[in-house]
């Protein structure tokens, strides 16, 4: 006995093509879902990110303006004057710091002995820098450079040039030799040992 399917249309399962049109439809919606709530994070950062720019440029201007009515009310003169006189406190301050003897000991450890100074001249410059002119005379040529570089090296002296030069009587070199001078720091005094308790008695 032949069995033959004489329907003319194909059998399909109605029940799994309905659960994968649903399944579709939820991810799909899932994903519309976390679009839309992605573009609300981002909208309300770049609001929050906006006010504060806003409040940015509010304190600045308003701290040009304070800046501004500060400026008005300050008096050219007598911020000249006040200027001036600081700057005379610090030279004062500064010649009072200079240490004579520190200057003549850093010479006696660099003066060749072929060579011997006649004067000595410092200056302040303006930036409450010490330039220091000294006479010499050496025997020659070679001498003079050795205390130049002897300065340099081991003096506290930076830029030192002879400014001037002469031969004088004798032979002997007369030059000016003038340079930046660094006075060594000085050590804080170490405060007093307190006095023993029953001292003196």
């Amino acid at each position: 006995m032949l069995r033959a399917n004489l329907s003319t249309r194909p059998f399909y399962n109605a029940r799994a093509v309905r659960a994968g049109l649903a399944l579709v439809v939820v991810l799909v919606a899932a994903m519309s879902l976390f679009n839309v709530g992605q573009l609300v994070r981002l909208t309300v950062r770049q609001s929050a990110l906006g006010a504060r720019a806003s409040d940015a440029e509010r304190e600045a201007a308003r701290l040009d303006a304070e800046a501004a009515r500060i400026r008005a009310q300050i008096d050219p003169e007598e911020l000249q004057v006040v200027a001036a006189a600081a700057r005379e406190a610090n030279a004062i301050i500064d010649q009072r710091a200079f240490s004579w003897t520190d200057l003549f000991t850093q010479f006696e450890a660099t003066l060749p002995p072929d060579v011997r100074i006649t004067a000595v001249q410092p200056r302040l410059q303006r930036g409450g820098e010490f330039i220091v002119a000294v006479g010499v005379e050496a025997r020659r040529a070679e001498d003079l450079d050795a205390f130049i570089e002897a300065l340099e090296t081991q003096g506290g002296f930076r830029n030192v040039l002879a400014v001037q030069e002469q031969t004088g009587d004798g032979g002997l070199i007369q030059a000016v030799v003038e340079g930046a001078y660094r006075p060594p720091r000085r050590e804080a005094a170490a405060p007093a040992a307190p006095e023993p308790v029953g001292a003196g008695r």
